[in-house]
């Protein structure tokens, strides 16, 4: 077989696949990345990919686009309505669902709420508030997950959305002095979830206009850990994890399936976050009882030292039973509970940054042996730890 046979059947192996995932933020590139793994590791597809921002109208080619499969961010009307016409296997990653019955994957927004408010109540906060945009549907589902989260620990929580999605300098300044307001009347200290960092941002800007302390006063976390962004925040900005490589990987495994002729089951997966970025912005404990915060210190400081509730109770003056009834109703944990929780935090911080084997990180986190810290750090995450190093490695190097 000559080399032009060759290559001529390398081509038509090869399935022309469209991208239509913007590359302007930290989530959409994680996305990518994702899919160019699976694409690397399983098919050699040929990429059509073209710049474009969030949002945007679809571009003039996708009308007459006859490739043979297509991932797309369907965030608005224009792109649903011509993607729905094409008659190729199609892939949604997108939270807004504007074109019903395909296979879809996208962040689980529940489990980022979650993540978020355990994130403020393990800091000891009974005031939150979340930052929001009305023009995507992933902030509106956050919001309502969040505030679900904080009613049904029998707290409340304060709202902000923009009243419009404004583009002229003065209805930018009206909204940033709306934003002002109403940060200034949220009582202190609250916890304040943010739709994804580039909000959270907004909020930072206004807080250092007007004097409001973060962490101190006000606690911040946004989402989607985009790094860069985050840490030229002032001060560095905390955030949710999501799983955008694991997302687009899943993303690339559904539109293969479905290029082989194949069929998705079900068709929309959603994938929980991997934790949170904890920067400045929420490094603070906003615990009134001094007994109780001093307990909490000790354990952050010493929960990788083989203590134990007793040796927590040689730090305050309190019997156990007062100790365990009072940390429990503060923190919503007991004790017992809250140095494993740190132990496992740590472990997962030491799987990701380290080649340290399972044996070297149960010692280092506290642990009796590396397979009661396993059986430990499964139930709490529901993988085993090799699983949870191999997985969460390929977001962080991406």
């Amino acid at each position: 077989m000559s080399l032009t046979q060759v290559n001529s059947e390398i081509m038509t192996k090869q399935k022309s696949v469209a991208l239509l995932i913007e590359t302007s933020n930290a989530y959409a590139r994680g996305l990518l990345s994702g899919i160019a793994s699976y694409i690397h590791e399983h098919e050699l597809w040929s990429i059509h990919l073209i710049e474009q921002e969030r949002g945007a109208p679809p571009p003039s080619w996708l009308k007459n686009w006859d490739g043979d499969g297509l991932i797309a961010r369907i965030e608005n009307d224009e792109i649903a309505s011509v993607v729905s016409k094409l008659k190729i296997p199609l892939v949604d990653v997108s939270a807004a669902r504007k074109v019903p019955n395909i296979p879809w994957v996208e962040t689980d927004d529940t489990a980022v709420a979650k993540m978020a408010f355990e994130h403020f109540r393990e800091r000891g906060f009974e005031q939150f508030a979340f930052c929001g945009e009305l023009e995507f549907q992933w902030s509106t589902q956050r919001q309502q997950a969040f505030e679900n989260c904080v009613k049904t620990a029998g707290y409340s929580c304060s709202i902000f959305t923009p009243k419009t999605s404004p583009t002229r300098l003065l209805s930018l300044k009206r909204e940033r002095n709306r934003m002002a307001n109403w940060l200034l009347s949220l009582p202190r200290p609250t916890g304040i979830l943010a739709c994804y960092d580039i909000k959270a941002q907004q909020v930072l800007d206004v807080c250092r206009e007007f004097g409001i302390k973060v962490p101190m006063e006000l606690a911040l976390l946004g989402v989607d850990n985009d790094e860069l962004l985050c840490d030229l925040c002032t001060p560095p900005l905390s955030s949710v994890i999501p799983a955008a490589y694991q997302t687009g990987r899943e993303a690339a495994a559904m539109l293969d399936i479905l290029m082989k002729g194949g069929t998705v089951k079900p068709l929309a997966k959603l994938l929980e976050p991997l934790g949170v970025a904890t920067r400045q912005s929420t490094d603070v404990l906003a615990i009134e009882d001094p007994h109780i915060a001093s307990a909490v210190r000790f354990i952050r400081d010493h929960c990788c030292e083989g203590i134990n509730v007793q040796d927590v109770l040689k730090s305050i003056p309190l019997s156990r039973r007062v100790f365990e009834n009072r940390f429990q109703a503060i923190v919503g944990r007991t004790p017992h509970q809250e140095i494993v929780r740190r132990r496992i935090d740590r472990v997962r911080q030491l799987l990701i940054e380290t080649e340290l084997t399972l044996l070297q990180i149960a010692e280092r986190c506290g642990f009796q042996n590396h397979e009661y810290m396993s059986v430990a750090f499964r139930r709490e995450m529901d993988v085993p730890p090799a699983t949870y190093r191999r997985n969460a490695r390929k977001h962080y190097e991406n």
